[in-house]
This record gives C-alpha cells, structure tokens and sequence, in this order.
C-alpha cells in the first residue's frame, strides 16, 4: 500500500519501534488514506485524531504480537 511504512517489529526492527517511528508510520498511514500530505485547516483535528489513534493502535499490535519461536511478546510493555 505504502512503501514509506516500514516494519516496525523485530526481526525487521532489533529493538522496540519508538514512538516517533510508530507514530510515523501513522501519519503515512493517513496521509495514504486521506489523500492529503497536510490537511487544510478544517480537517486537521481529524486528521490529527486519525493519526493519534492509529498510532495507538499499532503501538497495542506490536505489543502483543508474539514473534514465532522466541515465545514472547515482540515487544514488552
């Protein structure tokens, strides 16, 4: 879909995603899906919203994505 969105879980990733690469990741996500690089001003609370919640949604996926033969969780709260 978005070749700018990269994997944000190991192996891909050798330690845990920040916030600014999930959170990037969002934002691209959003901007893929709104059609916009930067919303006019009457967009941009939803836009923002959309992207905080993204965000926050990708942070509780890779929490509990468990990694195949490691027997944890991918990334530990």
């Amino acid at each position: 879909m978005c070749r700018s969105i990269k994997t944000l879980r190991p192996p891909a990733l050798p330690e845990k995603a920040t916030e600014d690469e999930i959170r990037a990741a969002a934002l691209q996500y959003v901007r893929k899906v709104s059609g916009f690089r930067a919303p006019a001003a009457h967009n941009r609370e939803v836009f923002e919203r959309a992207v905080e919640d993204i965000a926050r949604a990708t942070a509780d996926l890779l929490d509990g994505i468990e990694v195949r033969g490691s027997g944890r969780a991918a990334h530990a709260s």
